[in-house]
């Protein structure tokens, strides 16, 4: 399979050639070791049983070789993390270490490791990486609000939409089809409660209850229901329901392994707003696993009525947001009053506290009332916000008369 550059190669590029060690963190098989691949001449895959046992036994003998150094699957040998920062310490030159892990230790060394090794967070393709359309309107530029007429159309319709949340953002997996495609991501899932949690120290003694935990948070995507509410759900027709302890787990694995992949909740540095919730938006790495986690197919999808794939298409377009406002050194919350009275799906920070605020719809036309809660937020922060946009599945980008911007999902970019 032919490499397709990713947005994160240009932030990768761009830092690299300054810094010492920088670590591509992310799900398995979102592409971190194809990637860091291209950049290195020397490669220790400690997935592998010889290069294990040579980790295992030092952890410096990974670190020799022609530079850069690709050590992927760095957590299998946590004490490499600190090996690499000692080598970073002891003065050695940028663009020396590229770590690539699908997973933190359950003791975590990283913080040993601030300032000296970078993360990067690699997440799951775009609409543009996959070649979805051809972007017309640049995050970038909006959150500059350099972008004074908006214009660009697509013929990608809901049902293509609909098919790239089941098609999935992982390289390996959009190759595939069919049969062949259900049972690649069912089996990722699978791997996931057999191999992952007891390599994370966790054993799934109910592996059946973890499987419904996991279909009721991929249901819950896009809303901020609380962890009790989704074992309820987990559990619906048990009156034994487990206790906090044995669910906690379930989410701090899942964390670990990237799987889980929550928008928190936006707090404004100055004081505009009251009364703001602090629960975060529910989200998996891909929303490809949330349908395979609850059954869905792009017919199913299609004929949920619009709630679950309102919330699916949320975290399409959520996945992409992020992606591109990363390139941007920008940060992506959302906005939710107590009592929901007004919720903004997406609030994405500058580091100046200047904010873009995006709302998604899956519809192709945008009503005012679709509008009302970004024309409040204006009222409330004034200039503190640079621009208003919805995300929809219309034909086209424009700005509507009163300058909010609508962006077909398709035609947004980095």
């Amino acid at each position: 399979m032919d490499y397709i550059r990713r947005v994160v190669d240009d932030e990768i590029d761009d830092v690299l050639p300054e810094l010492s060690a920088i670590s591509l963190e992310g799900p398995r098989g979102v592409g971190k070791t194809a990637t860091a691949e291209r950049r290195c001449n020397t490669v220790r895959y400690l997935d592998q049983p010889a290069q294990y046992e040579l980790a295992d036994a030092d952890p410096t003998v990974v670190l020799s070789g022609n530079p850069p150094i690709l050590i992927d699957e760095w957590q299998r040998v946590p004490a490499v993390w600190d090996a690499v920062r000692r080598s970073v310490d002891h003065g050695s030159a940028p663009g020396n270490y590229i770590l690539t892990g699908s997973a933190t230790p359950g003791q975590a060394p990283t913080h040993t490791g601030a300032g000296r090794i970078v993360p990067i967070r690699m997440r799951p393709m775009t609409l543009t990486e996959r070649g979805v359309g051809v972007p017309a309107v640049s995050l970038s530029a909006l959150l500059k609000k350099s972008v004074p007429r908006l214009s660009g159309s697509t013929s990608v319709s809901l049902r293509d939409y609909a098919a790239e949340i089941v098609k999935s953002g992982f390289p390996a997996m959009r190759m595939l089809s069919g049969r062949a495609h259900r049972m690649q991501i069912d089996g990722y899932l699978q791997r996931i409660i057999d191999s992952d949690f007891p390599e994370q120290g966790v054993p799934t003694r109910r592996p059946e209850l973890l499987r419904r935990w996991i279909a009721a948070y991929a249901a819950a995507t896009a809303t901020t229901a609380s962890y009790e509410t989704i074992r309820d759900a987990a559990t619906a027709g048990n009156g034994d329901k487990p206790a906090k302890t044995t669910t906690q787990p379930y989410r701090d694995v899942l964390e670990r392994l990237w799987i889980l992949d929550p928008v928190p909740a936006w707090i404004p540095s100055r004081n505009h707003l009251n009364r703001l919730s602090q629960s975060p938006k529910h989200h998996l790495a891909d929303p490809a696993l949330a349908a395979s986690a609850m059954g869905l197919d792009v017919e199913a999808l299609l004929g949920t009525e619009g709630t679950m794939l309102g919330n699916l298409f949320e975290s399409l377009v959520t996945l992409n947001v992020r992606v591109f406002a990363q390139q941007a050194e920008a940060s992506v919350g959302h906005l939710r009053l107590h009592g929901g009275r007004h919720e903004i799906d997406l609030i994405v920070e500058r580091s100046d506290k200047k904010i873009l605020a995006i709302e998604v719809k899956l519809s192709a036309a945008v009503r005012d009332d679709d509008v009302r809660n970004l024309q409040w937020l204006q009222q409330e922060i004034g200039p503190d916000l640079v621009d208003m946009v919805v995300i929809n599945t219309g034909p086209e980008a424009y700005r509507r008369k009163d300058g909010i911007a609508v962006i077909p999902a398709a035609l947004l970019g980095p």
